[in-house]
């Protein structure tokens, strides 16, 4: 291998790195919370990471945990911490599923068996 090669030439970041080194969300998300983008996020002026600004931009509409996962390429482990922080800092909102006497919602189990169905 050339060592005219940079280490960081990729675009691959490590999971730790953009996590600060946190393997684990402080609040425990639902795969299928939804996520949406709240006007601080772009009011706000603060900088957010690539990969915030990236989950910001695809929650303009409401969408899962493990959506953003998916379509962002990030490892689901690494989404909920980054969905963690940027819902601490009030930039996303986010629906945990309804969860009625201990039992989940029908609905909710209804358009995941079409979801499958789909596949």
């Amino acid at each position: 291998m050339s060592g005219d090669r940079r280490r960081n030439s990729s675009p691959f970041v490590r999971p730790y790195a953009v996590t600060r080194g946190r393997t684990t969300a402080r609040t425990d998300f639902a795969l299928e919370a939804l996520v949406s983008t709240s006007a601080r996020a772009w009011e706000s002026g603060v900088r957010l990471f690539p990969e915030q600004q990236a989950i910001c931009r695809l929650c303009m509409n409401l969408t899962s945990v493990a959506e953003i996962s998916a379509l962002l390429n990030i490892p689901l482990g690494v989404t909920r911490v980054l969905v963690g922080d940027l819902a601490e800092s009030g930039f996303v909102n986010v629906q945990q599923p309804g969860h009625a006497g201990g039992r989940p919602d029908v609905t909710l189990l209804e358009r995941v068996l079409v979801g499958l169905r789909g596949l």
